[in-house]
Protein backbone atom coordinates (compact mmCIF):
# COMPACT_ATOMS: atom_id res chain seq x y z
CA UNK A 1 0.00 0.00 0.00
CA UNK A 2 2.50 2.53 1.17
CA UNK A 3 4.53 1.58 -2.40
CA UNK A 4 1.30 2.28 -4.21
CA UNK A 5 1.05 5.63 -2.84
CA UNK A 6 5.03 6.73 -3.26
CA UNK A 7 4.46 5.38 -7.17
CA UNK A 8 1.15 7.41 -7.10
CA UNK A 9 2.70 10.91 -5.45
CA UNK A 10 5.94 10.60 -7.79
CA UNK A 11 4.07 10.47 -11.04
CA UNK A 12 2.00 13.08 -9.54
CA UNK A 13 4.69 15.12 -9.11
CA UNK A 14 6.24 14.11 -12.81
CA UNK A 15 3.17 15.08 -14.38
CA UNK A 16 3.51 18.58 -12.85
CA UNK A 17 4.96 20.77 -15.67
CA UNK A 18 3.15 19.41 -18.18
CA UNK A 19 0.02 20.30 -16.06
CA UNK A 20 1.65 24.00 -15.91
CA UNK A 21 2.28 23.82 -19.58
CA UNK A 22 -1.13 22.68 -20.07
CA UNK A 23 -2.56 25.67 -17.92
CA UNK A 24 -0.51 28.45 -18.83
CA UNK A 25 -1.57 27.49 -22.87
CA UNK A 26 -5.33 27.74 -21.68
CA UNK A 27 -4.58 30.72 -20.18
CA UNK A 28 -3.00 31.89 -23.37
CA UNK A 29 -5.86 31.08 -25.41
CA UNK A 30 -8.47 32.15 -23.77
CA UNK A 31 -9.83 35.11 -25.16
CA UNK A 32 -12.48 36.39 -22.23
CA UNK A 33 -12.02 39.68 -21.41
CA UNK A 34 -10.29 38.97 -17.74
CA UNK A 35 -7.56 36.46 -19.35
CA UNK A 36 -7.00 39.47 -22.70
CA UNK A 37 -6.33 42.13 -19.47
CA UNK A 38 -4.36 40.03 -17.53
CA UNK A 39 -1.77 39.32 -20.83
CA UNK A 40 -2.52 42.59 -21.46
CA UNK A 41 -1.14 44.06 -18.15
CA UNK A 42 1.40 41.61 -17.96
CA UNK A 43 3.09 42.31 -21.58
CA UNK A 44 2.68 45.88 -20.36
CA UNK A 45 4.29 44.95 -16.97
CA UNK A 46 7.40 43.50 -18.90
CA UNK A 47 8.06 45.69 -21.63
CA UNK A 48 8.40 48.90 -18.84
CA UNK A 49 10.12 46.29 -16.28
CA UNK A 50 12.76 46.24 -19.53
CA UNK A 51 12.49 49.44 -20.45
CA UNK A 52 12.72 50.40 -17.19
CA UNK A 53 16.31 48.16 -17.06
CA UNK A 54 17.33 50.22 -20.49
CA UNK A 55 16.39 53.31 -19.07
CA UNK A 56 18.06 53.38 -15.79
CA UNK A 57 21.47 51.84 -16.83
CA UNK A 58 21.20 55.06 -19.75
CA UNK A 59 20.55 57.43 -16.76
CA UNK A 60 23.56 55.84 -14.20
CA UNK A 61 25.75 56.49 -17.26
CA UNK A 62 24.82 59.82 -17.94
CA UNK A 63 25.32 60.62 -14.72
CA UNK A 64 28.56 59.40 -14.59
CA UNK A 65 29.46 61.32 -18.21
CA UNK A 66 27.77 64.37 -17.85
CA UNK A 67 28.57 65.30 -13.69
CA UNK A 68 25.81 66.11 -11.53
CA UNK A 69 25.55 70.01 -12.85
CA UNK A 70 25.19 68.67 -16.87
CA UNK A 71 22.70 65.80 -15.75
CA UNK A 72 20.80 68.22 -13.31
CA UNK A 73 20.05 70.65 -16.15
CA UNK A 74 19.17 67.76 -18.11
CA UNK A 75 16.87 65.85 -16.05
CA UNK A 76 15.14 69.88 -14.96
CA UNK A 77 14.01 70.50 -18.72
CA UNK A 78 12.79 66.92 -19.23
CA UNK A 79 10.97 67.55 -16.64
CA UNK A 80 9.51 70.02 -18.47
CA UNK A 81 8.73 68.06 -21.30
CA UNK A 82 6.66 65.32 -19.05
CA UNK A 83 4.60 68.00 -17.98
CA UNK A 84 3.69 69.56 -21.07
CA UNK A 85 4.14 66.98 -23.45
CA UNK A 86 1.09 64.43 -21.65
CA UNK A 87 -1.00 67.44 -21.58
CA UNK A 88 -0.36 68.80 -25.03
CA UNK A 89 -3.34 66.85 -26.28
CA UNK A 90 -6.03 68.57 -24.24
CA UNK A 91 -7.43 65.23 -23.15
CA UNK A 92 -7.46 63.70 -27.10
CA UNK A 93 -4.94 61.27 -26.79
CA UNK A 94 -6.46 59.43 -23.39
CA UNK A 95 -9.96 59.73 -24.49
CA UNK A 96 -9.27 57.30 -27.01
CA UNK A 97 -9.69 54.09 -24.66
CA UNK A 98 -13.04 56.11 -24.48
CA UNK A 99 -14.23 56.14 -28.01
CA UNK A 100 -12.61 53.88 -29.92
CA UNK A 101 -14.88 50.83 -27.23
CA UNK A 102 -17.77 53.19 -27.98
CA UNK A 103 -17.40 53.27 -31.78
CA UNK A 104 -16.89 49.38 -32.04
CA UNK A 105 -19.03 48.35 -29.82
CA UNK A 106 -21.96 50.53 -31.66
CA UNK A 107 -20.74 49.75 -34.93
CA UNK A 108 -20.23 53.32 -35.50
CA UNK A 109 -17.37 52.23 -38.40
CA UNK A 110 -17.51 56.28 -39.80
CA UNK A 111 -16.92 57.49 -36.09
CA UNK A 112 -14.14 55.33 -35.84
CA UNK A 113 -12.34 56.31 -39.02
CA UNK A 114 -12.97 60.00 -38.33
CA UNK A 115 -11.21 59.39 -34.90
CA UNK A 116 -8.31 57.12 -35.54
CA UNK A 117 -7.53 59.73 -38.31
CA UNK A 118 -8.61 62.65 -36.74
CA UNK A 119 -7.55 62.78 -33.28
CA UNK A 120 -3.71 61.96 -34.04
CA UNK A 121 -3.90 65.53 -36.64
CA UNK A 122 -5.35 67.32 -33.63
CA UNK A 123 -2.81 66.15 -30.96
CA UNK A 124 -0.46 66.93 -33.42
CA UNK A 125 -1.34 70.26 -33.88
CA UNK A 126 -1.87 70.72 -30.27
CA UNK A 127 1.70 69.62 -29.53
CA UNK A 128 2.97 72.20 -31.96
CA UNK A 129 1.55 75.07 -30.22
CA UNK A 130 2.80 74.16 -27.09
CA UNK A 131 6.06 73.81 -28.35
CA UNK A 132 5.76 77.00 -29.72
CA UNK A 133 4.40 78.88 -26.59
CA UNK A 134 7.24 76.85 -24.37
CA UNK A 135 10.04 78.59 -27.30
CA UNK A 136 8.39 82.17 -27.42
CA UNK A 137 7.99 81.80 -23.21
CA UNK A 138 12.01 81.01 -23.24
CA UNK A 139 12.60 83.78 -25.75
CA UNK A 140 10.64 86.41 -23.90
CA UNK A 141 12.41 85.26 -20.87
CA UNK A 142 15.78 85.26 -21.33
CA UNK A 143 16.75 87.54 -19.12
CA UNK A 144 15.33 85.26 -16.26
CA UNK A 145 16.31 82.06 -17.08
CA UNK A 146 19.20 80.85 -16.71
CA UNK A 147 21.93 81.25 -19.52
CA UNK A 148 22.40 77.34 -19.50
CA UNK A 149 19.29 76.65 -20.01
CA UNK A 150 18.30 78.31 -23.03
CA UNK A 151 18.97 76.03 -25.73
CA UNK A 152 18.22 72.81 -23.87
CA UNK A 153 14.33 74.59 -23.59
CA UNK A 154 14.42 75.39 -26.91
CA UNK A 155 15.11 71.86 -28.26
CA UNK A 156 11.86 70.46 -25.14
CA UNK A 157 10.12 73.14 -27.67
CA UNK A 158 11.11 70.80 -30.83
CA UNK A 159 9.97 67.60 -29.06
CA UNK A 160 6.52 68.37 -28.15
CA UNK A 161 5.00 67.92 -31.28
CA UNK A 162 6.07 64.77 -31.75
CA UNK A 163 5.70 63.69 -28.13
CA UNK A 164 1.87 64.54 -28.40
CA UNK A 165 1.26 62.63 -31.39
CA UNK A 166 3.24 59.89 -29.95
CA UNK A 167 0.23 59.77 -27.03
CA UNK A 168 -2.54 59.68 -29.20
CA UNK A 169 -0.87 56.57 -30.80
CA UNK A 170 -0.68 54.98 -27.96
CA UNK A 171 -4.17 55.51 -26.90
CA UNK A 172 -4.99 54.31 -30.22
CA UNK A 173 -2.77 50.72 -29.64
CA UNK A 174 -3.74 50.22 -26.41
CA UNK A 175 -7.31 50.15 -26.95
CA UNK A 176 -6.68 47.41 -29.83
CA UNK A 177 -4.77 45.51 -27.32
CA UNK A 178 -1.40 45.82 -29.27
CA UNK A 179 0.48 46.33 -26.16
CA UNK A 180 3.87 45.82 -28.04
CA UNK A 181 3.14 48.64 -30.35
CA UNK A 182 2.11 51.01 -28.07
CA UNK A 183 5.04 50.58 -25.50
CA UNK A 184 8.00 48.63 -27.52
CA UNK A 185 8.89 51.72 -29.95
CA UNK A 186 8.78 54.95 -26.99
CA UNK A 187 9.69 52.65 -23.91
CA UNK A 188 12.25 50.04 -25.55
CA UNK A 189 13.82 51.47 -28.91
CA UNK A 190 14.06 54.99 -28.30
CA UNK A 191 15.81 54.63 -24.95
CA UNK A 192 18.38 51.96 -26.37
CA UNK A 193 18.99 54.57 -29.31
CA UNK A 194 19.74 57.40 -27.14
CA UNK A 195 22.45 55.20 -25.07
CA UNK A 196 23.73 53.96 -28.31
CA UNK A 197 24.49 57.84 -29.40
CA UNK A 198 25.02 59.51 -26.04
CA UNK A 199 27.64 55.87 -25.49
CA UNK A 200 29.45 56.74 -29.23
CA UNK A 201 29.98 60.84 -28.28
CA UNK A 202 31.67 59.97 -24.61
CA UNK A 203 33.86 57.03 -26.83
CA UNK A 204 35.08 59.59 -29.55
CA UNK A 205 35.28 62.57 -27.05
CA UNK A 206 32.35 64.27 -27.84
CA UNK A 207 30.17 67.22 -26.19
CA UNK A 208 28.95 65.26 -22.81
CA UNK A 209 26.03 67.89 -21.76
CA UNK A 210 22.77 68.89 -21.26
CA UNK A 211 22.08 70.47 -24.96
CA UNK A 212 23.67 66.83 -26.70
CA UNK A 213 21.11 64.99 -24.58
CA UNK A 214 18.42 66.77 -25.12
CA UNK A 215 18.88 66.42 -29.09
CA UNK A 216 19.65 62.87 -28.89
CA UNK A 217 16.32 62.43 -27.17
CA UNK A 218 14.36 64.90 -29.64
CA UNK A 219 16.15 63.12 -33.16
CA UNK A 220 15.30 59.29 -31.40
CA UNK A 221 12.04 60.28 -30.78
CA UNK A 222 10.87 61.83 -33.94
CA UNK A 223 12.40 58.51 -35.69
CA UNK A 224 10.89 55.97 -33.69
CA UNK A 225 7.28 57.73 -33.12
CA UNK A 226 7.26 58.05 -37.43
CA UNK A 227 8.08 54.13 -37.45
CA UNK A 228 5.69 53.67 -35.33
CA UNK A 229 3.05 55.84 -37.08
CA UNK A 230 3.76 53.47 -40.01
CA UNK A 231 3.22 49.90 -38.59
CA UNK A 232 0.28 51.35 -37.08
CA UNK A 233 -1.32 52.48 -40.18
CA UNK A 234 -0.61 49.14 -41.72
CA UNK A 235 -2.40 47.55 -38.62
CA UNK A 236 -5.33 49.84 -39.02
CA UNK A 237 -6.06 48.78 -42.53
CA UNK A 238 -6.25 45.58 -41.72
CA UNK A 239 -8.25 45.75 -38.15
CA UNK A 240 -10.57 48.81 -39.76
CA UNK A 241 -12.65 48.15 -43.02
CA UNK A 242 -12.07 51.07 -45.15
CA UNK A 243 -15.03 53.86 -45.58
CA UNK A 244 -16.13 57.51 -44.91
CA UNK A 245 -14.88 59.33 -42.13
CA UNK A 246 -16.98 61.73 -39.26
CA UNK A 247 -15.20 64.22 -37.27
CA UNK A 248 -16.88 64.74 -34.81
CA UNK A 249 -14.54 67.18 -32.91
CA UNK A 250 -16.63 69.01 -30.79
CA UNK A 251 -17.68 65.99 -29.35
CA UNK A 252 -13.96 65.07 -28.81
CA UNK A 253 -13.43 67.95 -27.06
CA UNK A 254 -16.14 68.40 -24.84
CA UNK A 255 -15.25 64.48 -23.58
CA UNK A 256 -11.53 65.08 -23.42
CA UNK A 257 -11.23 68.25 -21.79
CA UNK A 258 -12.38 67.21 -18.34
CA UNK A 259 -9.80 64.22 -18.95
CA UNK A 260 -7.61 66.61 -19.94
CA UNK A 261 -8.09 68.72 -16.63
CA UNK A 262 -7.24 65.71 -14.43
CA UNK A 263 -4.34 64.23 -16.70
CA UNK A 264 -3.09 68.27 -15.81
CA UNK A 265 -3.40 68.43 -12.02
CA UNK A 266 -2.30 64.30 -12.45
CA UNK A 267 0.43 65.41 -14.45
CA UNK A 268 1.41 68.16 -12.72
CA UNK A 269 1.03 66.69 -9.07
CA UNK A 270 3.59 63.90 -10.34
CA UNK A 271 6.28 66.13 -11.13
CA UNK A 272 5.50 69.69 -9.06
CA UNK A 273 8.03 68.72 -6.96
CA UNK A 274 10.41 68.60 -9.60
CA UNK A 275 9.51 71.72 -10.82
CA UNK A 276 9.70 73.84 -7.45
CA UNK A 277 12.99 72.45 -6.18
CA UNK A 278 14.05 74.70 -9.17
CA UNK A 279 12.88 77.47 -7.44
CA UNK A 280 14.52 76.82 -4.52
CA UNK A 281 17.86 74.57 -5.29
CA UNK A 282 20.72 73.85 -7.76
CA UNK A 283 20.72 71.50 -10.41
CA UNK A 284 22.99 69.21 -8.45
CA UNK A 285 20.40 68.71 -5.47
CA UNK A 286 18.07 68.27 -8.41
CA UNK A 287 19.87 65.67 -10.06
CA UNK A 288 19.89 63.61 -6.54
CA UNK A 289 16.45 64.00 -6.23
CA UNK A 290 15.87 62.79 -9.48
CA UNK A 291 18.11 59.60 -9.15
CA UNK A 292 16.03 58.84 -5.68
CA UNK A 293 12.92 59.01 -7.51
CA UNK A 294 14.25 57.07 -10.77
CA UNK A 295 15.65 54.57 -8.42
CA UNK A 296 11.41 53.82 -7.99
CA UNK A 297 10.55 53.20 -11.43
CA UNK A 298 9.86 49.71 -11.41
CA UNK A 299 7.20 50.72 -8.85
CA UNK A 300 5.75 53.37 -10.87
CA UNK A 301 5.22 50.55 -13.96
CA UNK A 302 2.98 47.95 -12.13
CA UNK A 303 0.32 51.05 -11.94
CA UNK A 304 1.12 52.00 -15.03
CA UNK A 305 0.43 48.00 -16.78
CA UNK A 306 -2.61 47.63 -15.13
CA UNK A 307 -3.75 50.82 -16.41
CA UNK A 308 -3.00 50.41 -19.53
CA UNK A 309 -4.96 46.90 -19.48
CA UNK A 310 -7.73 47.69 -18.18
CA UNK A 311 -8.82 51.31 -19.08
CA UNK A 312 -11.18 50.54 -22.00
CA UNK A 313 -12.45 47.44 -20.19
CA UNK A 314 -13.89 49.76 -18.24
CA UNK A 315 -15.67 51.62 -20.26
CA UNK A 316 -16.85 48.90 -22.55
CA UNK A 317 -18.77 47.08 -19.28
CA UNK A 318 -20.12 50.28 -18.41
CA UNK A 319 -21.70 51.47 -21.98
CA UNK A 320 -22.75 47.81 -21.31
CA UNK A 321 -24.52 48.40 -18.11
CA UNK A 322 -22.86 44.71 -16.94
CA UNK A 323 -21.96 46.28 -13.25
CA UNK A 324 -21.41 43.02 -12.03
CA UNK A 325 -18.28 42.57 -14.38
CA UNK A 326 -17.54 46.01 -13.86
CA UNK A 327 -17.41 45.62 -10.27
CA UNK A 328 -15.02 42.34 -10.07
CA UNK A 329 -12.56 43.81 -12.66
CA UNK A 330 -11.98 46.75 -10.60
CA UNK A 331 -11.45 44.22 -7.91
CA UNK A 332 -8.80 42.55 -9.74
CA UNK A 333 -7.42 45.69 -10.99
CA UNK A 334 -7.04 47.01 -7.38
CA UNK A 335 -5.41 43.50 -6.48
CA UNK A 336 -3.06 43.31 -9.36
CA UNK A 337 -1.61 46.91 -8.25
CA UNK A 338 -1.26 47.00 -4.67
CA UNK A 339 0.37 43.71 -4.67
CA UNK A 340 3.62 43.65 -6.88
CA UNK A 341 4.11 47.39 -5.68
CA UNK A 342 4.58 46.46 -2.28
CA UNK A 343 7.00 43.42 -2.87
CA UNK A 344 9.14 46.05 -5.55
CA UNK A 345 8.85 48.95 -3.05
CA UNK A 346 10.24 46.63 -0.05
CA UNK A 347 13.10 45.34 -2.53
CA UNK A 348 13.70 48.73 -3.27
CA UNK A 349 13.97 50.23 -0.12
CA UNK A 350 16.63 47.08 0.64
CA UNK A 351 18.68 47.84 -2.19
CA UNK A 352 18.22 51.56 -2.75
CA UNK A 353 21.96 53.03 -1.02
CA UNK A 354 23.94 50.83 -3.62
CA UNK A 355 21.75 51.33 -6.56
CA UNK A 356 22.33 55.38 -5.73
CA UNK A 357 25.94 55.07 -5.52
CA UNK A 358 26.08 53.66 -9.05
CA UNK A 359 25.15 56.89 -10.09
CA UNK A 360 28.69 58.37 -8.69
CA UNK A 361 29.80 60.34 -5.79
CA UNK A 362 27.36 62.04 -3.90
CA UNK A 363 24.44 60.29 -5.27
CA UNK A 364 23.26 58.30 -1.88
CA UNK A 365 22.62 61.34 -0.27
CA UNK A 366 19.04 60.85 -1.84
CA UNK A 367 18.57 57.57 0.43
CA UNK A 368 16.11 58.72 2.94
CA UNK A 369 14.43 60.03 0.28
CA UNK A 370 13.22 56.26 -1.17
CA UNK A 371 11.88 55.27 2.03
CA UNK A 372 9.50 58.63 1.75
CA UNK A 373 8.50 58.15 -1.78
CA UNK A 374 7.86 54.21 -1.55
CA UNK A 375 5.05 55.22 1.47
CA UNK A 376 3.29 57.45 -0.98
CA UNK A 377 3.05 55.11 -3.73
CA UNK A 378 2.31 51.89 -1.91
CA UNK A 379 -0.74 53.96 -0.51
CA UNK A 380 -1.69 54.91 -4.03
CA UNK A 381 -1.66 51.35 -5.16
CA UNK A 382 -4.20 50.58 -2.43
CA UNK A 383 -6.78 52.07 -4.88
CA UNK A 384 -5.45 50.36 -7.98
CA UNK A 385 -6.91 52.65 -11.04
CA UNK A 386 -9.39 54.36 -9.53
CA UNK A 387 -8.89 57.63 -11.45
CA UNK A 388 -8.81 55.94 -14.91
CA UNK A 389 -12.24 54.12 -13.48
CA UNK A 390 -13.90 57.47 -12.84
CA UNK A 391 -12.40 58.78 -16.47
CA UNK A 392 -13.71 55.61 -18.06
CA UNK A 393 -16.91 55.91 -16.50
CA UNK A 394 -18.39 59.76 -17.01
CA UNK A 395 -16.94 61.37 -13.73
CA UNK A 396 -13.74 63.33 -15.28
CA UNK A 397 -15.05 66.38 -13.44
CA UNK A 398 -14.72 64.69 -10.19
CA UNK A 399 -11.07 62.80 -10.69
CA UNK A 400 -9.61 66.58 -11.65
CA UNK A 401 -11.28 68.02 -8.64
CA UNK A 402 -9.52 65.19 -6.74
CA UNK A 403 -6.43 65.54 -8.39
CA UNK A 404 -6.74 69.33 -7.82
CA UNK A 405 -6.98 69.43 -4.03
CA UNK A 406 -3.85 66.93 -3.71
CA UNK A 407 -1.85 69.59 -5.81
CA UNK A 408 -3.06 71.98 -3.88
CA UNK A 409 -1.86 70.11 -0.97
CA UNK A 410 1.20 69.32 -2.67
CA UNK A 411 2.21 72.97 -3.73
CA UNK A 412 1.33 74.18 0.00
CA UNK A 413 3.83 72.02 1.12
CA UNK A 414 6.35 72.24 -1.11
CA UNK A 415 6.14 75.84 -0.46
CA UNK A 416 6.38 75.36 3.45
CA UNK A 417 8.92 72.42 3.75
CA UNK A 418 11.34 72.63 0.70
CA UNK A 419 13.26 75.81 2.47
CA UNK A 420 13.38 74.28 5.83
CA UNK A 421 13.79 70.60 4.44
CA UNK A 422 15.43 71.09 0.81
CA UNK A 423 14.99 67.58 -1.13
CA UNK A 424 13.52 66.00 2.03
CA UNK A 425 10.67 68.88 1.97
CA UNK A 426 9.71 67.78 -1.40
CA UNK A 427 9.62 64.14 -0.61
CA UNK A 428 7.35 64.81 2.16
CA UNK A 429 5.07 66.96 0.03
CA UNK A 430 4.24 64.70 -2.24
CA UNK A 431 3.83 61.64 -0.07
CA UNK A 432 1.69 63.45 1.87
CA UNK A 433 -0.51 64.77 -1.13
CA UNK A 434 -0.36 61.25 -2.78
CA UNK A 435 -2.07 60.02 0.62
CA UNK A 436 -4.87 62.41 0.52
CA UNK A 437 -5.23 61.64 -3.35
CA UNK A 438 -5.71 58.01 -2.73
CA UNK A 439 -8.69 58.80 0.09
CA UNK A 440 -10.52 61.01 -2.54
CA UNK A 441 -9.97 58.67 -5.44
CA UNK A 442 -11.63 56.06 -2.89
CA UNK A 443 -14.28 57.63 -1.52
CA UNK A 444 -15.59 59.15 -4.90
CA UNK A 445 -15.68 55.91 -6.51
CA UNK A 446 -17.77 54.65 -3.24
CA UNK A 447 -19.92 57.62 -3.25
CA UNK A 448 -20.61 58.29 -7.42
CA UNK A 449 -20.37 54.57 -8.48
CA UNK A 450 -20.81 52.53 -5.37
CA UNK A 451 -17.92 50.05 -6.39
CA UNK A 452 -15.03 49.52 -3.58
CA UNK A 453 -11.75 50.17 -4.90
CA UNK A 454 -9.71 49.08 -2.37
CA UNK A 455 -7.07 46.36 -1.89
CA UNK A 456 -9.36 44.65 1.55
CA UNK A 457 -12.89 44.33 1.03
CA UNK A 458 -15.23 44.19 3.64
CA UNK A 459 -17.05 40.43 3.81
CA UNK A 460 -20.35 39.70 2.01
CA UNK A 461 -22.63 38.72 4.77
CA UNK A 462 -24.94 36.23 4.30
Amino acid sequence: MASNETDHRGSSVARLPARLVARLMAWRNDDSDRSVAQRSAGAAFLIRVASAGIVFVTQILLARWMGRYEFGIYVAVWAWVSVLGPIGPLGIAYSAQRFIPQYRMREDGAGLRGFLRGSRWLCLAFGTVIGGLLAGGVWLLAGRVPADHVVPFLIAALILPVFTLGSAQDGIARSFDWIDLALVPVYILQPVLILAVMGGLYASGGPMDAVAALATACAAMWLVTLVQAAVMNRRLRRAVPSGPRRYEIGVWLRTALPIFLADSFFLILFYVDMLMLQLYVGPQEIAVYYAASKTLSLVHFVSFAVGAAVAHRFSAYHVAGEREKLESFIGDAVRWTFWPTLAFGAVLVALGKPILMLFGPGFDAGYPLIWIIVTGLVARSAVGPAERLLNMTGQQPLCAAVYAAALVVNVTLCVILIPRLGILGAAWATATAVMVESVLLFTVVKWRLGLHAFVWRPRRRG
